[in-house]
């Protein structure tokens, strides 16, 4: 059974940081790519950040830039996402994903929200 785990999360001040870890399980992890994606109220959901299997090809997006970091640890089977600089419009639920050709599986989702 595949299982994506998501800890780190909560409330946090603007300007403040967490690392959200995505623990993985029932997948052999080295051969998948990881990304990490996020949904606000009332919005669709986005891609916040991308590795490939060996962390060769990273890709953010636009509004985390300079931010957030993905990284990967193959040896256990787990990818984070250490996000600085925290705004307000950050919070939102966040998902990680594990994918690997048409196979894709998602993690159940951590809050994250910033506020004073």
């Amino acid at each position: 059974q595949v299982q994506l785990a998501e800890s780190g999360g909560g409330s946090v001040q603007p300007g403040g940081s967490l690392r959200l870890s995505c623990a993985a399980s029932g997948i052999t992890f080295r051969n998948y790519g990881m990304s990490w994606h996020r949904q606000a109220p009332g919005k669709e959901r986005e891609l916040v950040a991308s590795i490939t299997i060996t962390g060769g090809i990273i890709n953010y997006a636009d509004s985390v830039k300079g931010r957030f970091t993905i990284s990967r640890d193959n040896a256990k089977n787990t990818v984070y996402l250490q996000m600085d600089s925290l705004k307000p419009e950050d919070t939102a639920v966040y998902s990680c994903n594990a994918k690997r050709g048409i196979s894709s599986f998602w993690g159940q989702g951590i809050q994250v929200t910033v506020s004073s």
